[in-house]
């Protein structure tokens, strides 16, 4: 299912900006971008990312922005030991008595350094996490929206299927019939042609063994049943893409066999007609949550 969502969040010192999107996908596929160093975080972000979307390819965004990057200070030990060598050695030879040049060399040039401190991004997991949850919701709400209608449009087609199939039911009895009429029409035919025979019992005995294996009832109980199963799963809370699909792809099967066992030419029609509405049903669902 398809959705964008996008949210702003501000913390101490920095500003954190997520925009995520999605798009259609039988599988769950995340990319991620995250600023540099926060790579130790990717993982915290996904696990936020699986709990709301089970399918879909999913597009992730972290943009995060600094009021002023924190320095540290350090003296450099070293520099500061010469300065204050050179000093002691130019006192000795000035005569001068000694003080304290602490405060002096510390303000000589190299004597502090001021270095860049590296942030720690778990520090900043807090405003990152709730970012990007608000981001996802604004997704999800779209999303719902795409699937209401997606709803909507799969309970009509599944009622269509349903009215199709009840007319199948009533076309079934003919089945058996027709073939009689077309058994009988032969058998007269060949007596006429050959002038031999041909008892009742072996009509009738013919006739059964059609009657049970053009018997479509079974099959279309099933379908029935699937139907409902269909429509149970659509009303349920939770994720219900990958049972959706399965019960589609059983509706055909049970489908198919009623085109291959009936073959009356109506039948044959209403078949066709459902087969073209469940791969519509099909397209869909690879695409529900």
């Amino acid at each position: 299912m398809t959705g964008h969502g996008e949210a702003c969040c501000q913390g101490p010192g920095l500003a954190v900006a997520v925009e995520v999107r999605s798009v259609n996908n039988r599988h769950f596929k995340l990319v991620l971008r995250t600023p540099n160093g926060f790579n130790s975080l990717e993982s915290e972000i996904e696990s936020l990312v699986r709990q709301s979307i089970q399918r879909g390819s999913v597009q992730l965004s972290v943009r995060v922005d600094r009021e002023s990057a924190r320095q540290a200070r350090r003296v450099n030990e070293d520099v500061f030991c010469a300065y204050y060598n050179q000093l002691l050695a130019l006192e000795e030879r000035l005569g001068r008595p000694h003080d304290d040049w602490t405060g002096s060399i510390l303000s000589l040039p190299g004597v502090i350094s001021e270095e860049l401190q590296d942030d720690d991004p778990t520090a900043d997991w807090p405003v990152v996490q709730q970012t990007v949850t608000k981001a996802l919701e604004h997704l999800l709400a779209m999303r719902r929206r795409e699937g209401a209608a997606m709803e909507r449009d799969l309970l009509d087609n599944c009622q269509h299927v349903a009215d199709r199939l009840d007319q199948i039911a009533e076309l079934a009895p003919r089945v058996v019939q027709q073939y009689q009429n077309r058994l009988l029409e032969r058998i007269n035919q060949l007596l006429s042609e050959h002038m031999t025979n041909a008892t009742p019992a072996d009509v009738v005995r013919e006739v059964g063994i059609c009657a049970e294996r053009c018997d479509i009832s079974e099959e279309i109980v099933r379908l029935r049943s699937h139907l409902q199963q269909f429509r149970e799963s659509i009303a349920s809370p939770t994720s219900t893409g990958r049972k959706l699909d399965f019960v589609v792809q059983e509706m055909s099967r049970e489908t198919n066999t009623i085109g291959s066992k009936a073959n009356e030419r109506d039948i044959a029609r209403h078949v066709v007609e459902i087969k073209t509405m469940l791969e519509r049903i099909r397209e869909m669902v690879q695409n529900v949550e």
